[in-house]
């Protein structure tokens, strides 16, 4: 698992699932270090189909520069394996400049939006994950 001040990121091996928290305001620097973090946790999963759980209910909308790095960010995913990108967050600002990032990304069919943990999980379970 990976500890930062702004992110933690966990592999589920069993379940084929990454799963992520996500705090404050992001800057460049946050967002270049998550992406470096992210591609290191998700090494073991990226020769199959791999699904992840993003709570960002302590997320706060970050710097606009951010929005293309974790565009490529979910560019990058898409093409290495996950298929479902499950988003828990309420901010209707920050959910804005998170459409725009799977936008960014090419991910808008497979990114799903819940309001609690409990449904996001309920969902990836019934995907198979």
């Amino acid at each position: 698992m990976t500890f930062s001040m702004n992110f933690t990121i966990e592999a589920d091996l069993d379940r084929h699932l990454i799963r992520e928290k996500i705090y404050g305001i992001w800057k460049e620097e946050t967002a270049n270090l998550y992406r470096e973090e992210f591609r290191k946790t998700v090494e073991p999963l990226v020769e199959g189909k791999w699904a992840k759980l993003i709570d960002l209910c302590n997320w706060r909308s970050s710097y606009p520069e951010v929005n293309k790095i974790i565009g490529e960010h979910l560019c990058w995913c898409a093409q290495n394996g996950m298929v479902l990108s499950v988003n828990i967050i309420e901010n209707p600002i920050t959910i804005n400049q998170l459409k725009e990032m799977f936008s960014l990304g090419g991910t808008a069919e497979m990114s799903m939006i819940f309001k609690t943990i409990s449904e996001g999980d309920k969902f990836l379970k019934d995907n198979g994950f």
